[in-house]
């Protein structure tokens, strides 16, 4: 049976008291995601998934188990400002291509 050292049974011992808040589609996003959560003061730890794991893809956010509800809070209220922000930009590039539009058609106006 092979002897396990302590530093890796201290990384593991670590790693069983955090749970999965969310899986990131790749290193870029599960650095935004453990950005936002320390900057909520949540501990956080980012994993890959195990390359003989075919369960799930991506890569976990993992935070303790105790600091699971605050951390989902935190990642919905992040990614509805998100979708609200990403919401306005569309309607802005809307208005600013309608604007574009009524200008153009009242000069054409004074040409006839």
């Amino acid at each position: 049976m092979a002897r396990r050292s302590k530093k890796t049974e201290k990384s593991q011992s670590k790693l069983n008291d955090y749970v999965v808040v969310c899986f990131a589609e790749d290193v870029e996003e599960a650095k935004d995601y453990e950005a936002l959560l320390k900057s909520n003061d949540i501990p956080v730890t980012i994993k890959s998934r195990d390359e003989h794991s075919t369960a799930v893809e991506g890569i976990a956010v993992m935070v303790p188990e105790q600091f699971l509800d605050e951390a989902y809070v935190v990642i919905e209220s992040q990614d509805g400002y998100d979708d609200l922000y990403e919401f306005s930009l569309e309607g802005q590039d809307e208005d600013e291509d309608d604007d574009g539009d009524e200008n153009q058609d009242e000069d054409d106006k004074g040409f006839f």
